[in-house]
């Protein structure tokens, strides 16, 4: 039965002015074949809803926004029918089978979670407690003084994007100095939209040198200096999206260094931890070369990457404090803004998490494997620079294993990244970013043959 509120009632008052012999039902129990019959009265001999039209649309002044970059990569590459066809465009783990991959201690958790028979109720607004002191001792360590002085607070977050984002609200609430967050440049393509999306401007300092494919330390620390006291860093704690360039741990002291000296807050995002390297706490060195250097910064982490839950959507934020007391009171407003957006986080992540982390063997079990995909990747940027040189190319490609993690800026040119969908079906973006997890053993020669046409 379709109902049109304030259609409905001018025609059912129209009708009772036209005729008062007319008898109606109960409101409770007015029905379609009603409606027909008083419609009738009306000229009309049955209810015909596509003769409603509205007056005017109230979103008229509504662009069309942009494709998603990644998304248009995807779908050049569906519609390929090159049975040698790569796509380096997406961000997610795959095997060397170019298959997704379930962990096997995730699985195990997960099938221990099962046969509990555990309830859906609701989680807290800041989420699984036992969920958030497992993964503030992953990034910060079991020994840190912040966890033994109980001077943080984590909230269980909606993956990376979800705790940037609350992590941004918070600073947009309570952060009052300066209304500039500076991000590296390039950074990942969701950092500005989160920032501006909770009041923030956008900036950027120098990162990336493109003619080294490097890290740029002296434009990098260079800006910083210049960046105005008491503003908001963001900082990639490893693996670099998307270049996969990464500070030196003599450089991320420098780093922190400036960041006392200049007064600046730091804000890093952690999405690799373990995945990047192969080892969870020589990836998480600047986290605790913060907490060493005295600061006080906040955290953003997700667990799609080095756990493979993506769809689940697990992440934390975590503000590193002064004190015990501060904390509390930062606690107290955070939970405010996440009740206001989006009440409690999802459960089922969460409990995989903690499982995975607070059970020994399954914990010892993850980081084999998390070391496991780390090193699948570290092997194909390996075989992808052995394979150009045996096609013959003369042109240092030193940067691609100097690189970690799982995405590698290339050095291609937009020109050859085009070439590379159109005459060999190897699609990735324009900025030349290949996601390594798309190379495999099988597909390796392929590339880097097409790599060495475009480039010679």
């Amino acid at each position: 039965c379709v109902c049109i509120g304030g259609v409905l009632t001018a025609v059912v008052s129209s009708i009772l002015f036209i005729s008062k012999d007319v008898s109606f039902p109960p409101r409770q129990t007015l029905t379609m074949n009603s409606l027909r019959k008083m419609t009738g009265l009306l000229g009309g001999s049955a209810y015909r809803p596509a003769l409603i039209r509205p007056i005017s649309s109230w979103w008229s002044q509504v662009e069309m926004g942009p494709p998603d970059v990644i998304l248009g990569v995807t779908e050049a590459f569906l519609k390929d029918d090159n049975p040698k066809k790569i796509n380096l465009g997406v961000g997610a783990y795959r095997d060397d089978q170019g298959k997704p991959y379930i962990l096997p201690s995730v699985k195990k958790a997960e099938g221990q979670l099962i046969s509990q028979g555990l309830n859906h109720e609701y989680l807290p607004i800041g989420g699984d407690a036992e969920f958030c002191k497992a993964v503030a001792k992953l990034a910060l360590g079991d020994d840190s003084p912040v966890i033994r002085e109980n001077r943080y607070i984590t909230i269980q977050g909606i993956s990376g994007t979800g705790s940037l984002s609350v992590g941004a609200a918070f600073l947009s609430k309570f952060f009052q100095t300066n209304r500039t967050v500076w991000s590296p440049s390039p950074t990942w393509g969701n950092h500005f939209p989160i920032f501006r999306l909770a009041g923030f401007e956008n900036d950027s300092y120098s990162y990336y040198d493109k003619t080294t494919c490097g890290f740029d330390e002296a434009g990098c620390l260079n800006d910083l200096m210049k960046v105005p006291e008491k503003s908001i860093i963001l900082l990639h704690a490893c693996a670099h999206n998307p270049t996969g360039v990464d500070p030196s741990p003599e450089q991320w002291k420098k780093i922190s260094d400036i960041c006392k000296k200049r007064q600046l807050y730091p804000y890093l995002d952690m999405a690799y931890q373990g995945f990047a390297s192969g080892d969870i706490n020589k990836d998480a060195f600047a986290v605790r070369q913060f907490v060493k250097d005295g600061h006080s910064f906040s955290i953003a982490q997700s667990f799609a990457k080095n756990m493979g839950l993506y769809g689940q959507r697990v992440g934390h934020f975590t503000l590193v404090c002064s004190s015990e007391e501060e904390a509390k009171r930062c606690e107290s407003q955070l939970k405010i803004l996440i009740r206001a957006l989006y009440s409690n986080p999802p459960l089922h992540g969460a409990r995989i998490v903690k499982t995975v982390l607070n059970t020994p063997d399954l914990r010892a079990q993850w980081l084999t494997e998390v070391k496991g995909m780390a090193d699948r990747i570290i092997s194909m940027r390996t075989k992808i620079v052995d394979n150009l040189k045996k096609e013959g190319s003369t042109r240092s490609w030193q940067h691609i294993t100097d690189q970690i993690g799982m995405f590698c800026f290339t050095g291609l040119q937009p020109e050859q990244v085009e070439k590379l969908a159109k005459e060999h079906s190897i699609y990735l973006t324009k900025d030349g970013r290949i996601s390594v997890a798309g190379v495999t053993s099988a597909n390796v020669s392929h590339l880097a043959h097409a790599m060495h046409s475009v480039t010679k």
